[in-house]
């Protein structure tokens, strides 16, 4: 049964960990979406290789039986936001690990203009200054649903609820694009 003080481990490390081009993607992918550490991400691959596998599955089976579970495992990555309306199960296995992180609440406040950098978003959150439907939700991996996506906003006593959100203008779009480009030349 297992020792209940120790659980059972939600994702698996890589293969080959020391390798070079793994090392420089993963650290790309950590600082990117603000991961706290590498192992934030080995969860986010280890539940794309879950959904990936169901789907591999569902593609073995005949037509007839498949259809029902099909279209289940669709409607519900539909209500997590990754994948459209009239995805397939090639759409499933077209997935990747971006997909998955840009569904998480620290992705999304981003994305949404209450912070600039994804630390700021992550501080943000664990703080309890970022709410969704009026819950307070201090958990930076929560997966926000598609229908949750217009309820998350910053509490009312937040510093974040008192400042505008950033409005980029066009000449700040471009320098940030050619500092992005000088340091991936570095």
């Amino acid at each position: 049964m297992g020792d209940p003080k120790r659980p059972k481990n939600t994702f698996k490390k890589p293969r080959r960990p020391w390798s070079a081009d793994q090392l420089t993607q993963e650290l790309q992918t950590v600082g990117t979406y603000g991961l706290r550490n590498k192992r934030e991400l080995w969860k986010a691959q280890t539940e794309l290789s879950r959904i990936r596998k169901q789907a591999r599955a569902l593609l073995a089976l005949p037509h007839e039986v498949r259809h029902g579970k099909e279209t289940e495992l669709l409607k519900s990555l539909n209500r997590q936001g990754l994948v459209s309306d009239g995805a397939t199960l090639d759409d499933v296995l077209n997935l990747k690990i971006e997909d998955l992180l840009e569904r998480r609440l620290q992705s999304v406040i981003m994305r949404k203009g209450f912070v600039k950098t994804p630390h700021q978003a992550r501080q943000a959150v664990v703080h309890g200054h970022i709410m969704i439907n009026d819950r307070i939700v201090n958990i930076p991996s929560y997966i926000v649903r598609r229908e949750e996506e217009s309820g998350v906003a910053a509490r009312s006593d937040s510093p974040y609820a008192r400042m505008p959100p950033p409005q980029e203008s066009a000449e700040t779009s471009e320098s940030t694009e050619e500092h992005k480009e000088e340091a991936a030349a570095q």
